[in-house]
């Protein structure tokens, strides 16, 4: 690094130090994601002194939005390397109101909980201190029973309906035939010389398997994917419940965690994520890759942004290896009612270009849209039809 740029890095440190006041004297500029680490520094310590010197009582910058000191979380973890991570974290502990919340287990059980304040607890569990964890797992049990409660019936009702109509069998051997169905099915072929029915069309009971078909979800633990993850976890445990379905729940960020053998207890799989970090989608899709048994009878569910930290080929081509094996294979880029992410779309398209379609899913639509792929419909049109958030390139 010549004399010059030196200086000009250091010019910009101090102006990050600072705060970029109208008397900071540096007269440097900041490139994007320099920019991004002003606001993350801002939220944090300006608005708080601030507010220290007008005598106000209330917490700035982050305020008490969940949303908000989530995505400020994931946001610290993007932009500034894990040393300094610990010290903002534990600076947003000590002078914010997260500090309140997560200090005094009374409030933080008298909070109104939601997916958000889940994330937010999941990403801060590293640095809680432990005689508040309890309360934090009875604030996560809360949410977690409530979507349970929201979303096990209808996603168990579409997944056996689905399976339920793929494993009908309408070839029986004479052991297998189901009569009530068989004749209800050829009463129109009733012969009334005879008072029988003729039975042209015969149905049997589903053939039993220890599973029909097997499910990976593969999670992308980032921070921006905060809220996908609860939603993901929960999914994860009604679908593991369901005999006929063998669930594989799968995180990542820049390593790879199999959490399959925690899928009975959604709250133990949320206490075994650590939101934040990096990205290797790569290294999780390899991971995934190597679950494969049965290519026909998998579906793979990649949760992620698609903003891929390590190599983007190798990734692409971990993904044409899945999509190539016959494996029924869909991009969620969000799994939240947060509306429009942001996310790759250069991946997405690539993506798409594999028969692999990318879009954003409610929670609601989850469902039927595992019901659809379980039907092996065709998933581009099914999010076509939903008017699901994804660009017209990648509809394609």
């Amino acid at each position: 690094m010549s004399q010059e740029q030196d200086a000009d890095e250091r010019l910009r440190r101090w102006r990050l130090l600072l705060g970029g006041s109208q008397c900071d004297g540096t007269g440097a500029s900041l490139g994007s994601d320099e920019i991004n680490m002003d606001r993350c520094l801002t939220a944090l310590y300006d608005a708080q002194l601030e507010d220290e010197r007008q005598g106000k009582t209330r917490s700035a910058g982050l305020g008490a939005s969940a949303p908000n000191v989530a995505r400020w979380l994931g946001d610290i973890r993007k932009y500034f390397p894990v040393s300094v991570v610990k010290v903002m974290q534990q600076d947003a502990l000590e002078r914010l109101n997260i500090q309140r919340m997560l200090f005094e287990p009374e409030l933080l059980e008298s909070v109104e909980a939601d997916v958000h304040l889940v994330a937010t607890l999941m990403s801060l569990a590293s640095a809680m201190p432990n005689r508040t964890k309890e309360s934090a797992r009875m604030v996560v049990r809360k949410v977690v029973d409530e979507l349970l409660k929201k979303l096990a019936s209808p996603t168990r009702q579409a997944v056996i309906g689905s399976l339920n109509r793929s494993q009908r069998n309408l070839r029986p051997r004479y052991n297998e035939i189901d009569w009530q169905k068989t004749i209800r099915a050829n009463l129109r072929h009733y012969q009334s010389r005879f008072q029988t029915v003729i039975p042209e069309r015969r149905i049997g009971f589903g053939r039993k398997r220890s599973s029909l078909k097997d499910i990976i979800l593969c999670v992308d633990q980032s921070g921006s994917m905060a809220a996908s993850v609860v939603y993901s976890s929960v999914f994860a445990a009604v679908l593991a419940s369901i005999p006929a379905l063998s669930t594989s729940m799968i995180v990542f960020d820049t390593a790879v965690v199999d959490l399959s053998e925690k899928l009975q207890d959604p709250v133990e799989i949320l206490f075994g994520t650590q939101l934040g970090g990096g990205t290797d989608i790569n290294r999780a899709l390899s991971y995934c890759h190597s679950l494969i048994r049965r290519p026909s009878d998998t579906i793979f569910v990649l949760i992620s942004d698609l903003y891929e930290g390590g190599n983007r080929g190798e990734m692409l081509k971990s993904m044409a290896r899945i999509a190539g094996s016959g494996v029924t294979a869909v991009a969620l880029l969000s799994l939240n009612d947060s509306g429009a992410p942001s996310y790759d779309h250069e991946n997405a398209a690539a993506f798409a270009s594999m028969d692999v379609p990318s879009f954003a899913c409610t929670p609601d639509l989850f469902p039927e849209l595992m019901a659809a792929a379980l039907s092996k419909r065709d998933l581009q049109q099914w999010a076509a039809a939903h008017d699901l958030t994804t660009s017209r390139a990648e509809r394609v």
